[in-house]
């Protein structure tokens, strides 16, 4: 998975401090006789593959994959199409892996974090034998990837596809390609921007607060930058936490790659692999949730 860094601060600077999200609507007008589309909190882009660094940040991270948890419906659908066994590549502390395994699907979770993959074994331990007994670790950067095994399904989900350096990706996608079954599937969504957007504001800015139940109060104001030249982004998390009888302030980035769409087709199609379904959700008018289903060929 794609870790972000993680370094507590003693202060964050008061223009950065956690404030309502209305506050930047209200300094961030559209000109005059233009629309802006306003982003809801529920379809924050760029924010999926976020890990998180320690026990402190769970509930940040759940917040920032709570939005798309209805992708878990779709690949676990696609699953009882292909069968087992999955490969959750990118898993993280198993949010995919988990419930396709309470589901009776043989997993194997793939991640670069070890203590997410510690979480992850520790929560389908919890579960039961049953549970625990269908799923299998692996401790792999993505870009150093090598299977053994054979699968029915293969998932790049939450966005994991943009964690991969664009040199790199075509590597992984045959590397994927070479262990599914005849008749599986690779499952991979991405966001989608469009260049013009990318143009006219390559620096964008959201403020929220982190659902918790625990007493403490968290809020985050999220910076997203993209460079074009590159074809990357970059999203810092400023978050403050408050407590009963203190306030600690940590800094969270997170680093990804703009998909080209096109030249991402191309690799498929050059690794093996077709596009048999796109779904796209529109996030607003310059972004949109892209969801592809490839099959091998023959």
């Amino acid at each position: 998975m794609h870790t972000p860094s993680g370094t507590s601060l003693p202060v964050v600077p008061a223009a950065l401090a956690p404030v309502l999200p209305s506050r930047y609507d209200r300094e961030r007008e559209p000109a005059r006789g233009k629309q802006r589309g306003r982003i809801k909190s529920d379809t924050l882009p760029g924010l999926e593959s976020v890990a998180p660094v320690d026990e402190g940040s769970v509930w940040l991270h759940d917040a920032l994959l709570g939005p798309h948890s209805a992708d878990i419906v779709r690949y676990l659908s696609l699953a009882r199409s292909t069968g087992g066994p999955v490969l959750d590549l990118g898993s993280g502390a198993g949010r995919l892996a988990v419930p396709f395994a309470r589901h009776g699907f043989a997993v194997e979770a793939v991640d670069r974090d070890a203590s997410a993959l510690e979480r992850l074994e520790g929560w389908a331990r919890r579960i039961g034998p049953q549970v625990a007994g269908l799923v299998v670790t692996h401790r792999s950067e993505l870009t150093e990837l090598r299977l053994e095994g054979s699968y029915r399904l293969a998932l790049l989900a939450g966005a994991m596809v943009t964690a991969v350096p664009p040199a790199r990706r075509p590597e992984l996608l045959r590397e994927i390609a070479g262990h599914l079954e005849s008749g599986g599937a690779l499952a991979l969504d991405y966001t989608a921007h469009q260049l013009p957007g990318l143009i006219a504001e390559p620096r964008r800015t959201w403020a929220f607060q982190v659902p918790r139940f625990d007493g403490i109060d968290e809020w985050v104001v999220a910076r997203q930058v993209f460079d074009l030249p590159s074809m990357s982004e970059r999203i810092t998390y400023y978050t403050a936490r408050t407590g009963k009888l203190s306030t600690e302030r940590v800094v969270l980035t997170t680093d990804k790659w703009i998909v080209d769409p096109e030249r991402l087709a191309t690799e498929l199609r050059s690794a093996g692999l077709h596009i048999e379904g796109r779904r796209c959700h529109r996030i607003d008018d310059r972004t949109e949730s892209v969801l592809l289903v490839c099959r091998p060929d023959g």
